[in-house]
């Protein structure tokens, strides 16, 4: 039998390269597509900052300080995702810091769905002189399960649906600061599934923090999308999904393609930086992208809507009264 003598690169088994590295080993076509993909993360945070200023002067509290966080969510990955490009060393930490951010939108997008219908004291005051309910058969955790009885709205269930969005939130950030100590230690690698590694407990309970910090914001959001049809919601709640399934779905398919070879490793890249590499330059484009998307939605004016409950039994379409007062909402 024929021997075969290995012929693999030492530094495609290496950790990622230093910043100076990447830089030495660009040529002409890595500078300008390094040079585009900076540029198109300062004009994201430029269009942001732009829009705070704007969603600041223009919207009321506490309504303004929600649509900041949650349009604010696009950048963050965008700026992250950039600094992962030029710093591959630093990619644990942008991705546990953007990831931490958007733990937070999702509460702050709960949040807007109850601000839009002027509050949560009128949400609860419609909903419960209409004797409204709320379907729980949603996803992303009881899709399946028609069977289950819808629940009358009231305060206390309220209560809990935000407080399930608000645990992701703040167990997301333990859970990324003890990330960094251990990966500090040596204990914690993303690429490190064994079971004696702390990735494979860690991940698998943030994954299940997340879906049940999702599934209040999908049974809300199926109980409002007509409500709030003309707010935009429908597309706003796609933004906003769709940066959850490229923030995550897509990290994941890249991090086992690259484990398992598929994406071949270049020097001075490994196998997984370079994985990493090409999911940081995928996310700029397509936050980019859906920054310009998010804009269109967020910063515009249009009249403040407020539920009011009908007159009399026999009115059930009066749903929503416009309020005209001439002010400026995002």
């Amino acid at each position: 039998m024929e021997n075969f003598t290995s012929t693999i690169s030492p530094t495609c088994l290496q950790t990622p390269p230093l910043a100076i590295d990447v830089i030495n080993q660009l040529d002409i076509y890595g500078v300008l597509f390094f040079s585009i993909f900076t540029l198109m993360s300062s004009i994201s945070m430029l269009l942001y900052l732009e829009e705070c200023v704007y969603v600041y002067k223009m919207v009321p509290s506490p309504k303004k300080t929600t649509i900041i966080w949650v349009n604010g969510a696009a950048p963050v990955f965008v700026t992250m995702a950039c600094l992962g490009m030029w710093i591959p060393r630093a990619t644990i930490f942008t991705e546990l810091t953007s990831n931490s951010y958007f733990a937070v939108v999702i509460y702050k997008f709960f949040t807007l769905l109850l601000e839009e219908c002027g509050e949560e004291e009128a949400f609860l005051k419609y909903s419960q002189a209409m004797n409204e309910t709320l379907m729980i058969s949603t996803g992303p955790c009881c899709c399946c399960c028609l069977c289950l009885p819808k629940v009358p709205i009231t305060r206390r269930m309220l209560f809990w649906m935000k407080a399930a969005s608000l645990q992701f939130a703040i167990l997301k950030t333990v859970f990324s600061v003890l990330s960094i100590v251990l990966y500090a230690n040596g204990t914690f690698h993303p690429s490190n599934l064994a079971i004696t590694g702390a990735a494979v407990w860690i991940n698998p309970f943030l994954g299940v923090l997340t879906i049940i910090a999702l599934w209040p914001v999908g049974i809300m959001f199926s109980h409002l999308k007509q409500t709030l049809h003309s707010c935009k919601i429908i597309p706003k709640y796609a933004m906003y999904q769709l940066i959850l399934v490229l923030s995550q779905l897509q990290a994941a398919i890249i991090n086992i393609l690259s484990m398992n070879g598929v994406i071949a490793c270049v020097p001075p890249f490994s196998s997984i930086a370079r994985g990493s590499m090409l999911h940081q330059q995928m996310m700029i484009m397509e936050m980019f992208i859906i920054k310009i998307v998010t804009r269109i939605l967020y910063r515009r004016i249009y009249e403040p809507f407020t539920l009011w409950p009908p007159e009399n039994e026999n009115d059930p379409n009066r749903r929503i009264s416009s309020v005209t007062t001439g002010e400026h909402v995002a």
